[in-house]
This record gives structure tokens, C-alpha cells and sequence, in this order.
């Protein structure tokens, strides 16, 4: 069974940069269908950021293209989640997502929170 720890969130200027990693045990991410970064704001659903799929295919909402980026380093075992440009709208927790098809598992991370300031 894949576990997954997030870290690196923490408070930042509006316009800073914070990298958010995902390190996963007990299962390569090579086994992952999809890896993603999803974030709730306090009253909002949770919402994906940024996804990768098993081919190295990736997918931002339009909210964060651009500004965003995730990426996966195999040997660490770890996703990763660049965040330039950041806006307050953009403080939530943030929860790294694993899902494999076969057989179905999904599995979250406990989340990190991004707070950004003005």
C-alpha cells in the first residue's frame, strides 16, 4: 500500500514561490496511474491542481496554469508541486493524490497548508 507525506508548505508573500514534495513509500509512483495535487480552501470542495498520468501527461485547471507546475523524480520516489506567482486565493491545504487502476486504489496524503499573504 502507497503512503503519502507532504511538506514544504508554509506562509509566502503574494508574487512568491513555494515547491510542495509528496514523498511516497511502500510502492513506486512508477505504479501510479495518476499522481496529483488537489487543495481545499475552508468551505470550498476539493479541487484538483495538477495531475500527471503514468506517461508523464499533464493536466492544470486554468486557475493555475502557467503558474504551476508538477513534476516526478522516480529515484526519490516523490512528486513535486513548483507554485510561482502566488495569489491569496491560492491558500488552502494541499493534499498529494495517488490513483491506481488496477487493482483500484486511491490513496491521499495527510496535506500541507499554503497560506499567502498580501
Amino acid at each position: 500500500q502507497v503512503q503519502l507525506v507532504e511538506s514544504g508548505g508554509g506562509l509566502v508573500q503574494a508574487g512568491g514561490s513555494l515547491r510542495l514534495s509528496c514523498a511516497a513509500s511502500g510502492r513506486s509512483i512508477e505504479s501510479s496511474d495518476v499522481m496529483a495535487w488537489y487543495r481545499q480552501a475552508p468551505g470550498k470542495q476539493r479541487d484538483a491542481v495538477a495531475t500527471i498520468s503514468r506517461s508523464g501527461r499533464t493536466y492544470y485547471p486554468d486557475s493555475v496554469k502557467g503558474r504551476f507546475t508538477i513534476s516526478r523524480d522516480t529515484a526519490k520516489n516523490t512528486v513535486y508541486l513548483q507554485m510561482n506567482s502566488l495569489e491569496r486565493d491560492d491558500t488552502a491545504v494541499y493534499y498529494c493524490y495517488h490513483r491506481q487502476i488496477l487493482p483500484f486504489i486511491e490513496v491521499w496524503g495527510q496535506g500541507t497548508l499554503v497560506t499567502v499573504s498580501s
